[in-house]
């Protein structure tokens, strides 16, 4: 399948301007937006934050209404939150413990937000292509994250 070239280099410039404020929630937001416009053929990103032990709880996202809560044990989202380590699927139908909030989703790519050596969260990104994260997604949406981090306050959890 011939998959759309990102200039990610150029999306981080864009994503550090628009991040204006540091403010954890507004910026939460508009990487959301700005992921969601930026690149084809998605149709969910959001973040999920865990703001109690062993559990995420939707954040800000666009798309469909998402799942909440979700435990470290389970799906996609609760591997990235439980290894600390991104987790790139190519068809989430393969994995036994998959979440299906919507089941339109094939492909899945889960990035782990750690913040001070604690789990912030995750971003969830989600398409209905099969397959459709590369190497590259992967490399290119982990440094629009280091920019989020980077220009963001994130709260530390009570938990």
């Amino acid at each position: 399948m011939s998959r759309d070239t990102v200039n990610y280099d150029l999306l981080d410039r864009q994503l550090a301007a628009l991040l204006d404020t540091r403010e954890w929630l507004t910026n939460s937001a508009q990487t959301c937006a700005f992921i969601m416009q930026s690149l084809p053929h998605l149709n969910w990103v959001g973040f999920y934050l865990q703001r109690s032990p062993e559990m995420l709880a939707l954040g800000p996202f666009q798309g469909k209404p998402a799942c909440h809560p979700i435990p470290f044990s389970k799906g996609v989202c609760g591997a990235a939150a439980r290894t600390r380590a991104t987790q790139r699927v190519d068809d989430v139908h393969s994995v036994a413990d998959h979440i299906a909030c919507d089941i339109e989703s094939r492909a899945e790519l889960v990035v782990p937000i750690v913040n001070d050596d604690q789990l912030w969260g995750v971003l969830d990104i989600d398409s209905p292509l099969e397959a459709r994260f590369s190497h590259a997604d992967q490399t290119g949406i982990e440094a629009l994250l280091t920019t989020f981090k980077r220009q963001t306050d994130l709260p530390v959890w009570d938990h």
